[in-house]
């Protein structure tokens, strides 16, 4: 495929303007002093494929794909399938969906279970340079030579076998002589180093798992400090761009480069990694939120996955515009999740056609007003873009309004119906709440209520003033459906922080209603189609959706906190 990072038709919209940053500094520092020709520069997206993209996934997209793009550069997607007790198919599927779908096209694919074989050369090569050994030490004892940060750690009793016995021990744990845990590859760096990641890290280790790509070929397998370095080497990536959890790491990525003996010499650059309020962004925990039932699946819309936030009602545009704002820095920060939310509310704001839809119905009946006769009202699809046009939306005698635009003992500056007061119904007529019916058990069932007959329109020849503005839909036309209410999944701002996930979710993160009442001109939605639901928020249609069994998910209210934060700056 070629590079063609930004897929408007994914989108929705333009890009935002890519703005310079410290990595694009660094990149071209980088070919003003020759050490990357102009024409050659090339990144490359690494997912492991242990698990859905999520929100902080998309970062690194955009930052890696952007990056290619902004010096013409390439960009490849890389599965790091170097661990295959978590990986699978599914997940590699669904990363170039996602990925996709959020705009970007990858130059190449790859993976590094191709890169076995030179990895093992290179294996093969430390050794016989001095720079590796076959160890005995279990898992355990390896931890406890290492040291801490304030005292060396010591060597292995078996850091100076011969290079023939260290060449004869590594075949034989690839031919699958040894058990698991019972000898371990490590790299023989300094066991007195103040990093400790460069006290002899292990490299290779044995494991009897059948890999979802290639069988049972390997029961050893490279560690990621190893092979990752080695498989920038092979695809020619001049800039591996990585999360700051890595800066401790670069001097042994840099080691491996100086030492794999392969030609390449990339340039590892670290960027803070993006912390979202109320999200939990260990691909561990979101798996275990999946397996324990607590949500649907990866892509239940309470997740923040890509293909959660996209079932929800978030557009590629949306995110790309998110992580744009948030920038790319050098220093881990916590990012309000408000600030994605007005991403989307803005997104939705200009391209979504409003409708009418009662979410908890009351019934309203107009006395004065002639049975059986229908009106059609013209209606904006979207004010704030008239090139979108109107619809025809009918008006009877019967209508719904939503339950909370009524009280029967209003307190001050309550301006919606109430007994002996009048609103105006949206682009149709002035009511008057006249008379209130009950059931036995005295909840109200039914407001009847009186129009004026010359308001048509929304607007009285007299000029008395009317506050409340209430939308409504039609009883003899309305579709039923099902909505979802979606909130934070957590109670607290930091879940990672917490010891004890199960205690801070939150019991009401999703609200179903089963009897809504929609206009008709809903009829022939399809799944992933997005509206302003009047007064009420903004939602997309769910991909349980189906004629005569319409179900949409809210995908973000009106009340934008984070406008309302700049405004006080």
């Amino acid at each position: 495929m070629t590079n063609e990072p930004l897929n408007e038709n994914a989108a929705g919209n333009e890009s935002p303007e890519t703005v310079s940053n410290f990595i694009f500094d660094f990149v071209e520092e980088d070919i003003l002093s020759g050490r990357f020709e102009k024409d050659k520069i090339v990144t490359r997206f690494p997912p492991e494929p242990n698990g859905y993209l999520h929100i902080g996934h998309a970062k690194a997209l955009c930052i890696d794909f952007l990056t290619a793009h902004r010096f013409k550069g390439h960009c490849n997607l890389r599965y790091d399938d170097t661990n295959p007790i978590k990986e699978s198919v599914e997940y590699a599927e669904s990363m170039q969906q996602d990925i996709k779908w959020l705009g970007f096209n990858w130059d190449g694919l790859y993976y590094a279970s191709d890169y076995f074989d030179t990895m093992y050369e290179c294996a093969v090569r430390l050794i016989n340079k001095d720079l590796a050994y076959v160890c005995d030490l279990s898992a355990d004892e390896i931890r406890e030579y290492r040291g801490t940060l304030t005292e060396p750690g010591r060597e292995s009793p078996f850091r100076n076998r011969s290079a023939a016995e260290n060449l004869d021990l590594l075949a034989r744990m690839k031919a699958g002589e040894f058990t698991e845990g019972a000898r371990v590859l490590r790299a023989k760096i300094d066991m007195a180093s103040p990093n400790i990641n460069m006290r002899d890290p292990v490299i290779y280790r044995i494991m009897r798992v059948e890999h979802y790509r290639i069988s049972n070929k390997w029961c050893i397998y490279p560690m990621y400090d190893f092979a990752h370095p080695i498989e920038d080497m092979i695809e020619n990536i001049s800039h591996s761009l990585c999360s700051l959890e890595y800066e401790d790491h670069r001097p042994l990525y840099d080691w491996v480069v100086n030492n794999a003996g392969l030609d390449s010499k990339p340039r590892q650059i670290e960027f803070s990694r993006l912390n979202l309020t109320y999200t939990m962004m260990s691909k561990r925990k979101l798996l275990q939120l999946v397996n324990e039932g607590f949500v649907t699946g990866w892509d239940d819309p309470r997740m923040p996955t890509l293909s959660g936030l996209r079932r929800r009602g978030y557009t590629p545009f949306s995110i790309r515009d998110f992580c744009e704002r948030i920038g790319v820095a050098k220093t881990n920060s916590m990012v309000d999740f408000a600030l994605l939310e007005h991403c989307i509310r803005e997104n939705m704001n200009a391209d979504a056609p409003r409708m009418m839809a009662i979410l908890r119905p009351i019934k309203v009946v107009i006395d004065n007003y002639p049975e059986g006769q229908v009106e059609w009202f013209d209606c904006e699809n979207n004010p704030e873009n008239p090139d979108m046009g109107t619809r025809k939306v009918p008006f009877t005698r019967e209508l719904y309004i939503e339950q909370e635009d009524f009280m029967e003992n209003p307190p001050n500056k309550f301006f919606r119906l109430a007994p002996e007061r009048e609103v105006r119904l949206k682009t149709a007529y002035f009511i008057k709440c006249e008379r209130i019916m009950k059931d036995a058990d005295g909840s109200i069932t039914e407001l009847h209520c009186s129009y004026d007959p010359d308001s048509r329109g929304g607007n009285s020849p007299d000029g008395r003033k009317v506050k409340g503005t209430l939308h409504w839909v039609s009883t003899a036309h309305a579709l039923n459906a099902e909505v979802r209410l979606y909130d934070h999944l957590f109670t607290v701002p930091d879940p990672g922080a917490a010891e004890d996930m199960h205690s801070i979710i939150n019991p009401a993160s999703l609200e179903i209603l089963k009897d809504c009442k929609i206009e008709p001109n809903l009829i022939s939605t399809k799944p992933g189609d997005r509206y302003q639901f009047l007064r009420m928020g903004y939602f997309c249609t769910d991909q349980d959706s189906k004629p005569g069994d319409l179900v949409f998910n809210r995908t973000v209210g009106l009340k934008d906190s984070w406008c309302k934060e700049l405004q006080k700056g």
